[in-house]
């Protein structure tokens, strides 16, 4: 009992003092390289502009969001909100969740500010009222208060342009907008912001197509709007010294070739190296080695975590969708899908049914297209088809 005991402390120790964090803001002692691309924001948004940040799902963009917004530069300047647009589906839950995070920010933050906002929302049947012991303002919102989510909208960004101090909103997965079935919804927001000079805008987003056409092409409202950025992996000069210093701060080791077969394996991806340098860390004792065999088994035990939510996505899908998904996965970057000889490799049914499929998986967003090359964009999804096909894969050599 006591053994059990001291392993379940020493458990909760490593896990308190984990530098490879995932969740939650991230020290900056802790947070790896992006620079330069830090200085471009701050720079960005601090000379009065909007940014347009893309990059690959899971590759930091949030993080350096949240790592921006708690340097000095911007905590002590600005009110900061950052608002996640990815699971809204139309205008009125787009000001719903805008709202709610603009609420649950200057209830932090200014008392003040708070009372002018809720003071300025006359459009919508939301409860206000006051908490007895602070007196601060109370706020009960519902999706079905925002009878009006245009006029809402407008009395949100009223507030934000006569703050006392400037704002800085970010929309992450701002893609989302062009999925809602609301006809000109970017030139309604188009219109809002170019009026704005006490609010800047980050408008981040995932899906490349997607974000390059809104903000680049000519015909469309957002056109030359914003500076771009686009993140890419943290290069493996930078990635790899990082983690086996940590591994060294905390006594433990791990060899740097290692390191690099999990960033070659997971293609930089930043979120899905930190999570298993966070279990393998856990995984390895004070004193010890991190090895491959311990790194094996963490990526084992993250595809076993992930593989509820991946079944899920399967059973929604149908058959000819799952097919093309495979022989995608097979082929890490498929070209030709459509060719004779793919749909003959693979056993798929016909060119037209591989285009159907191809084009509701890339609605759906597990399929992406660049440059005629197709892929599946979540690495770690890839790897659990790829495994779901190969039972005994193993994916670091």
């Amino acid at each position: 009992m006591n053994n059990y005991l001291c392993t379940y402390t020493e458990a909760i120790k490593c896990m308190m003092n984990n530098p490879f964090i995932i969740t939650g803001s991230i020290p900056e002692e802790y947070f790896c390289d992006r620079r330069e691309e830090t200085k471009k924001v701050i720079r960005t948004l601090s000379n009065d502009g909007n940014l347009c940040l893309i990059s690959p799902r899971r590759m930091g963009k949030s993080k350096l969001i949240r790592f921006c917004y708690d340097k000095p530069e911007c905590a002590d300047n600005y009110y900061t909100f950052y608002i996640d647009i990815l699971h809204t589906s139309s205008l009125r839950e787009f000001t719903y969740a805008f709202g709610q995070k603009v609420f649950e920010a200057l209830h932090a933050k200014s008392r003040k500010m708070l009372t002018a906002f809720v003071q300025g929302l006359k459009s919508i049947n939301a409860k206000f009222g006051f908490d007895p012991i602070s007196n601060a303002p109370t706020f009960s919102l519902e999706l079905g208060d925002i009878i009006r989510p245009e006029f809402t909208l407008t009395e949100i960004f009223d507030c934000l342009e006569k703050a006392d101090k400037p704002c800085i909103v970010a929309f992450d997965e701002f893609q989302q907008i062009t999925k809602y079935p609301e006809k000109n919804i970017e030139a309604l927001l188009r219109s809002h912001i170019q009026y704005l000079s006490n609010v800047h805008f980050i408008f981040a987003g995932s899906e490349h197509h997607l974000v390059t056409e809104m903000f680049l092409s000519s015909a469309r409202p957002f056109y030359n709007s914003t500076s771009i950025l686009e993140l890419h992996p943290i290069v493996t000069e930078e990635y790899i010294p990082f983690v086996c210093h940590w591994f060294d701060v905390y006594e433990r080791n791990i060899d740097a070739k290692d390191v690099l077969e999990i960033y070659r394996l997971f293609e930089g991806n930043t979120y899905y190296m930190q999570k298993t340098f966070h279990e393998a860390f856990i995984n390895t004792p004070v004193g010890g080695a991190c090895t491959l065999d311990t790194l094996r088994r963490t990526i084992d035990g993250i595809l076993e975590e992930a593989s509820d939510g991946y079944r899920q996505i399967l059973s929604r899908i149908p058959e000819r969708q799952k097919e093309l998904l495979y022989a995608v996965a097979t082929e890490v970057k498929a070209e030709k899908i459509m060719s004779a000889g793919f749909i003959r490799k693979y056993s798929l049914v016909s060119s037209s049914a591989v285009q159907a499929a191809a084009r509701k998986l890339i609605e759906l967003d597990l399929l992406t297209e660049e440059d005629n090359v197709y892929f599946i964009p979540d690495v770690l999804f890839r790897m659990y088809l790829q495994r779901l096909k190969n039972t005994n894969l193993i994916f670091i050599i």
